[in-house]
């Protein structure tokens, strides 16, 4: 019925993710679900087990949470098969589809019902810095935490739009820079231990939930422009039965069940700053990689090392980059696909739980063929 290239890439069967089977009974198919270390992997257990719970009892999968120290280990991991379905942020999860066979497959929804989220710089309430510039003044007297290499929010973004368009590096503008997950970030800061640092908005709303008292002691100095919610990533080459499975759980979960079982997974799904997920695919990243694009064009505007000429030719070559991610952003507003996805989510807000259903099916239908 439709065509979907972009979610059902190179979806070719494997057998590698089943448990050796017993001459009578098969164990079940397990996969492991990676999960960025935004914060600290008690704060994350809590919220995911539930949610790798309810994917485990609904789709019949033995569902591992796979928690790592940093991204790279979830986008390692995938890379090496370890992990076959992970919870990324725009940055990681391109990372994973250029070098680790990920595909976007899903995209998050805010529970507030925002389109997106914010990166920000904060400071302690109490702090003398009001405003970017002051925090910005690079004498090299502050000390700045900054996000995992791997952020779309902590480090792509902020680096980006504060650094690269100053032409100046962190470690030249600050005494220190300290790496670290979105809540170390924000604690540094309401803890006096650092003077500045990157987050982002659903970090902070998170902190103002479960810790009001230390969240009060943070003041935001800058906001970046809207930043797409985060994907859900699977490999590629995953079992399309799986996939379906996968699929079919998460589009219907908080969306089609009894009331019981709608209050449940909304609850849950609040408790990660969620609403139900809706249909993605890779076209999702294309303003990440216009970003990235973007940033290397600033970095080589400001290398005194370059010559004139090579500043020019590898300028080109990155605006023409530029100019060939646009023109895909255009296909992708104008595919069939978007125009299912917004046909879904409409369905969804006007309660049309058959057009939903019928949707849902039509979409994992899809993604479980081979192209």
């Amino acid at each position: 019925m439709f065509s979907f290239r972009k979610i059902a890439l190179a979806a070719a069967p494997v057998a590698a993710l089943f448990f050796s089977v017993s001459p009578s009974v098969a164990e079940p198919a397990e996969i492991n679900f990676g999960i960025i270390s935004t914060e600290a992997a008690s704060n994350l257990k809590k919220a995911w087990d539930p949610f790798i719970d309810a994917m485990s009892k609904t789709t019949g999968l033995k569902v591992n949470a796979f928690y790592a120290t940093d991204y790279a280990g979830v986008i390692e991991g995938m890379r090496f098969d370890k992990v076959q379905v992970a919870w990324y942020g725009n940055k990681s999860a391109m990372e994973a589809v250029d070098r680790s066979s990920g595909e976007v497959f899903a995209q998050t929804m805010a529970h507030d019902g925002s389109q997106g989220y914010y990166s920000h710089i904060i400071v302690h309430k109490d702090s003398p810095f009001q405003t970017l510039d002051d925090v910005m003044k690079c004498d090299k007297s502050l000390d700045f935490g900054i996000g995992d290499p791997n952020s779309t929010s902590g480090f792509l973004v902020p680096v980006t739009y504060v650094f690269a368009a100053r032409s100046v590096e962190p470690k030249a503008c600050f005494r220190t820079v300290r790496s670290g997950n979105h809540e170390a970030n924000a604690l540094s800061v309401a803890n006096k231990q650092v003077n500045a640092a990157t987050n982002n908005s659903e970090s902070l709303a998170l902190l103002a939930k479960r810790d009001p008292e230390r969240s009060a002691q943070i003041r935001v100095v800058w906001t970046s422009p809207l930043i797409p919610l985060d994907p859900l990533v699977w490999r590629r080459d995953l079992d399309p039965e799986l996939k379906t499975k996968i699929y079919k759980f998460l589009m219907s979960y908080g969306r089609i069940g009894t009331d019981e079982e709608l209050a449940q997974a909304r609850k849950i799904l609040a408790d990660l700053g969620w609403a139900p997920f809706k249909p993605s695919s890779n076209d999702q990243l294309l303003p990440i990689r216009k970003l990235e694009a973007n940033k290397a064009l600033l970095k080589i505007a400001s290398d005194e090392k370059l010559s004139a000429e090579e500043k020019e030719k590898q300028s080109a070559e990155l605006k023409a980059k530029m100019a060939a991610i646009e023109e895909l952003e255009k296909k992708a507003e104008a595919s069939e696909f978007k125009q299912t996805v917004a046909a879904f989510v409409a369905a969804d807000k006007a309660g049309k739980k058959d057009e939903v259903a019928k949707t849902i099916e039509d979409l994992a239908l899809n993604v479980s063929k081979t192209n």
